[in-house]
């Protein structure tokens, strides 16, 4: 019987019962196999969870050492940096420098060299009024009546003679007025020469000639109002006041009133209550000009000099020089009326820039010969090196302060002169830079990346400038950092001298500048103490900055 019939004779003698029995128990087995299935997966499911959950918590676990290991280099300096609390305090210093310096200057109410006045009552030399007491001469032509002349007619007068005789020839005089004497040669009625006590003094530009102050004293001696003189008509007033043909001509009397200021010119008015107020003794006197403006005078009498002295004291407005600090002006104001808050920080916007632009000038050049003079070696580094030696022996100070006064000599735009000053400073202050570049780079050079560079057949300038300076610029910020602070002090020390930045522009150095008088240094410390403050904190900051920059980057050099 082959197996096929085998099978099927065992089928036919299954009972129909036991058929449908196995096949209850397959479905069975079929849904317990899916129930496990299902939870299989779900085990699966949970398990993963599970893991995911012990990874992530075995990820946030990790130490502080592989945790720093995942970061970049930038990261770790900054780390450390910010770790540095020294540091940080001098970074928020340097921010708040710059924030009151470019910031505050731009929101400050008032401009830079903005001026400001306040109403003084001053008291000025106005006039002066002398008192002849002597007799003078005059003579009618050069020599006609000379000093032997006139001592014989002291004598004769003193002994009340009326001729006297002087050399080889005699003269005859006549009292024509009060202290007034008409002199003439015996036997000659001309005149040759007469005095007196009274003065005559031109008002205008024409001189009275001999024969019109005759006349004038003359009249005036006797008070006589008025006289002719060559078909000219003259008018003398109580006070002495002369007119020609009705136009000022000049006065008589023995006061002479004369101006202090070339551009015042005193009306007749003003003269006429002068002699008045002087004659009464007065010390004082009201007066108003012609513009309303009421001034009070003060009469001084100088016995030595026999004269007076008018004082003019008057309301009018002046600079408001070295004001005390008040809500207007916190820091007070300078010494040109100008606003000390204003200017500092105006000034320290300047002294940064010149800061910032010097240590540029001086990074550039010196890693240009730095870089060159360490990659080449050779003569190459031999000839910059001793470059750099003349640059050290050059006496830096004594060179400002010839430029300087060179400058004030030409005259030169003071926006100019700031440039020129920065140029200067940057030019000489190279060679420490390019010294530590070439050290740099002569360490660098050696190592196997520049190997690989070269056998690559990277160009010379590609290598110096893409692969030796980028490693040197960490050294460099550094370095720069802390040179800021003493480039600022420089150009202080330069404005403070008067070789700097020069008015109208402000720096903190020339606003100190104003310590150089004693009365300042000693009466107004709201002058120069705010100036020296913000340059001692923003010098202090960036050698603080600089500091920590050095042990961030290099953690071994940490003390």
């Amino acid at each position: 019987m082959s197996e096929m019939e085998k099978n099927t004779v065992i089928e036919n003698a299954v009972p129909e019962n036991t058929v449908e029995e196995n096949t209850m128990t397959e479905k069975a087995v079929v849904e317990q196999r899916v129930e496990e299935a299902v939870a299989s997966d779900s085990r699966i499911e949970d398990s993963t969870a599970e893991k995911e959950q012990e990874d992530t918590n075995a990820e946030y676990s990790l130490n502080d050492d592989r945790r720093v290991k995942t970061l970049s280099p930038g990261a770790m300096v900054a780390k450390r940096f910010f770790r540095n609390s020294i540091a940080v305090l001098g970074m928020v210093v340097l921010l708040a420098m710059f924030l009151f310096s470019f910031l505050g200057g731009a929101i400050s109410p008032y401009k830079e060299s903005q001026l400001f006045y306040r109403k003084d009552v001053q008291s000025q030399k106005y006039a002066g009024v002398k008192v002849n007491t002597e007799l003078r001469y005059q003579q009618a032509e050069k020599d006609a009546f000379p000093a032997l002349a006139q001592a014989q007619f002291v004598l004769a007068r003193g002994k009340k003679e009326t001729e006297f005789k002087a050399g080889d020839k005699e003269f005859t005089y006549e009292e024509a007025g009060k202290d007034f004497y008409i002199i003439s040669v015996k036997g000659n009625t001309d005149p040759v020469a007469f005095a007196a006590i009274d003065l005559v003094t031109a008002t205008g530009a024409e001189t009275p000639s001999f024969a019109e102050q005759l006349n004038i004293l003359k009249a005036y001696s006797n008070k006589e109002s008025s006289f002719s003189l060559d078909g000219a008509n003259y008018t003398i007033a109580e006070d002495g006041t002369v007119e020609k043909d009705g136009k000022e001509y000049a006065t008589a009397g023995r006061y002479v009133i004369n101006t202090i200021m070339s551009d015042v010119k005193l009306s007749e008015e003003f003269k006429e209550k002068l002699l008045s107020e002087i004659q009464a003794d007065s010390k004082s006197f009201t007066y108003q000009d012609a513009d309303g403006k009421e001034s009070v005078y003060n009469i001084e009498y100088d016995a030595p000099s026999k004269a007076y002295n008018i004082r003019q004291t008057r309301e009018q407005m002046v600079y408001d020089t070295y004001s005390a600090p008040s809500k207007a002006h916190p820091l007070g104001t300078d010494k040109n009326g100008m606003d000390m808050l204003t200017r500092l920080m105006y000034g320290g916007r300047v002294s940064l820039y010149i800061g910032f632009v010097v240590v540029i000038i001086e990074t550039i050049i010196g890693m240009i010969m730095g870089g060159i003079s360490g990659y080449f070696g050779g003569w190459v580094d031999n000839l910059i090196m001793r470059i750099v030696d003349v640059f050290y022996c050059i006496p830096t100070i004594p060179i400002y302060i010839i430029i300087g006064a060179a400058m004030d000599a030409m005259h030169v735009d003071p926006k100019l002169r700031m440039f020129y000053l920065m140029i200067i400073l940057g030019f000489f202050g190279w060679p420490s830079i390019t010294r530590l570049v070439r050290g740099q780079i002569l360490t660098l050079r050696e190592q196997e990346f520049m190997t690989a560079t070269e056998a690559t057949g990277i160009k010379p300038v590609h290598r110096i400038f893409r692969h030796l300076l980028p490693n040197v610029i960490p050294q460099l910020i550094v370095t720069c950092t802390m040179s800021l602070g003493g480039v600022i002090l420089t150009e202080a020390v330069l404005s403070f001298l008067g070789l700097g930045v020069k008015f109208p522009f402000a720096s903190w150095g020339n606003i100190i500048n104003d310590v150089n008088n004693t009365y300042v240094l000693s009466n107004y410390l709201f002058i120069w103490v705010p100036a020296g403050v913000c340059l001692l904190l923003t010098v202090l900051a960036f050698n603080l900055v600089g500091d920590g920059l050095r042990d961030a980057f290099d953690p071994k050099m940490k003390r």
